[in-house]
């Protein structure tokens, strides 16, 4: 006989409902009704998808960066008879994701705009499904301490630390490889769609081709830094957060197939992998869910239909990018912050025409240069220290641009 407590639905807030990661956890929910309902969802640009997306769930807000884009969003649900309040600008999304009503906080939204809401989230002790990058590439220190300081519950959502996740044993302490017997953690990387790409053919590499990933469905941004293994860069940052481990402890392994996320090595010459389809369903299944696992609608590997499994190691001349991030991760959280903001700028560049492909390195190597010697030590310090390596970036590009 269950208790009245575990039938309760948990409510979640979805940062970023409109990217892939909140599209796929809205497809997750509606297959488990009776287990959650959604209290809030925040979107960007893709307001027609919001408004279907209010439509369906029902939650009590929805939060867009501005009023401009919440009168939009009004035109939309005018006939709809929609009671979802709208709410727009940061505050705002703080709001919704440290609201007391909420149990469960996925925290999708791309880039550094998704830190202070996850952080608030984390402050509040709720359980945050996290699928924001940056949030630890900025912040890591803090945001571990916080996590422990006020009680949350951090499970990660990218397939790598997902799979990771699954595969540390139960008791599992933060830090302590030692006690669990562990040797190395194996992130997966697929190497993205220029794995066999000419190194003489990367100057001409459009947008177009970096966004379209073999395997992986994911948005233009992540695309971009799937291809060029800044993504496997930044997830090797997130990776030494999350576990607490040391650089050395961490080893990237390129895995075209996709199929196994990533590894477990222990000391007694065991490893533990964790495999499925391609399909972020799955990792989002298991955060929401956890302990329990719950249907995610992804279809179960068929072992007679696998092709040959293969792994190599990612070559620095075709990966700069992934070597940078692993470099900037040992300088530490300057580093990575300065990073992950000159990336952003480099990125944004790149898909408007304005740099080539390879320029991207050059972009964040400049950067990194100049902004790696700050000292972070709160919030305020990193969020100003990513606004100046984003103004330095932004420079560097301008140079990069009259060349």
């Amino acid at each position: 006989m269950h208790s009245n407590q575990s039938q309760k639905k948990q409510l979640i807030t979805v940062l970023g409902a409109t990217g892939s990661i909140g599209v796929n956890t809205l497809d997750v929910l509606s297959r488990h009704p009776d287990m959650f309902e959604v209290f809030a969802l925040t979107g960007r640009s893709q307001i027609a998808l919001l408004a279907e997306q209010v439509i369906k769930f029902k939650p009590k807000y929805a939060v867009l960066e501005t009023e401009q884009a919440v009168n939009v969003l009004k035109e939309f649900l005018k006939d709809t008879q929609s009671n979802t309040e709208l709410l727009f600008g940061p505050q705002a999304l703080i709001d919704v994701s440290a609201d007391s009503e909420v149990n469960i906080v996925m925290s999708a939204i791309v880039g550094a705009a998704g830190l202070l809401p996850t952080m608030a989230a984390v402050t509040a002790g709720k359980k945050v499904l996290l699928a924001n990058k940056e949030a630890l590439v900025m912040s890591g220190e803090l945001f571990i301490n916080n996590v422990n300081k006020f009680n949350a519950q951090l499970i990660p959502i990218d397939s790598e630390h997902n799979a990771i996740f699954q595969c540390l044993p139960s008791d599992f302490t933060y830090g302590d490889k030692t006690a669990s017997g562990i040797a190395h953690l194996l992130l997966t990387g697929s190497g993205g769609p220029f794995r066999e790409l000419s190194l003489s053919d990367f100057e001409a590499i459009t947008p177009e081709q970096a966004c379209a990933h073999p395997n992986w469905d994911m948005g233009k941004k992540i695309s971009v830094d799937s291809a060029s293994m800044m993504n496997k860069g930044l997830e090797f940052i997130e990776a030494k957060w999350l576990f607490g481990f040391d650089e050395k402890d961490i080893q990237v392994v390129l895995h075209p197939q996709s199929t196994i996320h990533s590894m477990v090595q222990y000391i007694d010459g065991s490893v533990i992998a964790q495999l499925g389809n391609p399909d972020m369903r799955t990792p989002i299944a298991y955060g929401l869910g956890f302990p329990r696992r719950i249907d995610a609608g992804v279809k179960t590997l068929d072992f007679n239909q696998l092709s040959d499994f293969s792994f190599s190691k990612p070559d620095p001349q075709r990966y700069p990018n992934l070597y940078l991030a692993i470099e900037a991760c040992k300088e530490g959280q300057a580093a990575t912050t300065a990073l992950n903001a000159a990336n952003e700028i480099a990125v944004e560049a790149f898909l408007g025409g304005h740099i080539t492909f390879t320029q991207i390195t050059q972009i964040n190597e400049q950067t990194l240069e100049k902004q790696c010697h700050t000292k972070l030590t709160c919030i305020d310090s990193i969020i100003d220290h990513d606004h100046t390596s984003r103004l330095t970036a932004a420079q560097v590009l301008k140079e990069v641009c009259k060349c």
